[in-house]
């Protein structure tokens, strides 16, 4: 059933004491919502509201502490994202939705699904993985925590976007590479390592990947080195209902480096609502 709701860009919306900054256009019974990855914001999902709006409610947010989201009291964990997702979806009257989550994102959705099942009707999973960090990535994701307390964010989204990109995305899409280096850049520190932390202590999720029923569709960047195709595969060979493309001339972030091939494996997946 639709629900009446104030729509537009930049949406603030109040959950139990923290401000949520949403864009939401277009009508349809299911919306889909948009989650960004780490350390980025809503504006990343602009080529994919752009191209659904027309046709289905799209809806896209910035994460606490992200974008234009206050960051609350509470410390930072992949729960409490997944907990923010259901509590947006409950203050818009959102019953059920198809909700797509790059990287973190991903992570979010699989939290948010194993827990509350019922609240979707199709995921999403782009450049993602079920797997928690290794005692390697932990470590590493300390010592960046250390070296943003000591020296600021500078060198650190410097280094990530050289990481998040494939060859081909920093080379041609210069001003796209500087748009998230300048997110990044106004991404307050302590958001940063907050999150770092709730990345380094989340749970696996590969473990309950068969739980999952509902349709779910995996997309990745051939050229990811953050979340590699192996792990994209993994999860399609794990969720029963699941089916993989992947994105060639992409990195991590697939959606933005080949927004094109990106909007077209989405089409025919959610024609259906």
């Amino acid at each position: 059933m639709e629900t009446t709701h104030s729509q537009g860009k930049d949406i603030n919306v109040n959950l139990k004491g923290v401000t949520i900054c949403c864009d939401d256009f277009g009508t349809g019974n299911i919306p889909i919502i948009f989650i960004h990855g780490f350390p980025f914001d809503k504006s990343s999902w602009e080529p994919q509201l752009e191209f659904l709006k027309h046709t289905h409610r799209v809806l896209a947010y910035d994460i606490r502490g992200f974008g234009k989201s206050t960051a609350g009291e509470e410390n930072m964990s992949i729960s409490l994202f997944a907990d923010d997702l259901v509590e947006l979806m409950n203050v818009l009257q959102i019953e059920k939705a198809v909700a797509c989550g790059l990287s973190m994102g991903g992570y979010i959705l699989l939290n948010a699904v194993s827990r509350y099942p019922d609240r979707f009707e199709a995921i999403i999973l782009s450049d993602t993985q079920c797997i928690a960090d290794s005692a390697e990535v932990m470590e590493k994701r300390y010592k960046t925590i250390d070296q943003i307390n000591a020296d600021g964010v500078t060198d650190f989204a410097n280094a990530f976007v050289k990481n998040v990109f494939c060859p081909d995305s920093l080379n041609t899409k210069k001003e796209l590479v500087e748009k998230i280096r300048n997110i990044i850049l106004t991404t307050l520190p302590i958001t940063i390592t907050g999150t770092l932390n709730a990345l380094a202590q989340r749970s696996e999720m590969c473990s309950s990947l068969n739980e999952i029923l509902i349709p779910v569709l995996i997309l990745c960047g051939e050229e990811d080195t953050v979340t590699p195709m192996a792990q994209a595969e993994f999860l399609n060979l794990n969720i029963l209902n699941s089916e993989f493309c992947s994105i060639a001339k992409a990195g991590h972030l697939s959606n933005l480096e080949q927004p094109d091939e990106f909007n077209r494996y989405l089409t025919p997946f959610i024609t259906k609502w």
